[in-house]
């Protein structure tokens, strides 16, 4: 499974989700001008990655159930 392309993709992806969310939860925890200026379009990457993450799993877990691996 570790030698699977799609799976490592769809890994670097969630790590980058939660990248995303670490700065959010951050920059909320600070609190201050770069909460107010950044919060809603960090939030909105996060959903857009997760979204992406999402179809990625999902791809991966289709290829494998039909023996792609």
């Amino acid at each position: 499974m570790m030698q699977d392309p799609l799976f490592i993709v769809a890994a670097i992806a969630c790590l980058v989700v939660l990248g995303i969310l670490l700065v959010g939860i951050g920059g909320f925890a600070k609190g201050g001008e770069f909460n107010r200026k950044h919060a809603n379009r960090i939030m909105r990457y996060r959903i857009y990655g997760q979204f992406i993450a999402i179809l990625l799993i999902l791809a991966f877990v289709f290829f494998r159930r039909m023996g792609g691996a």
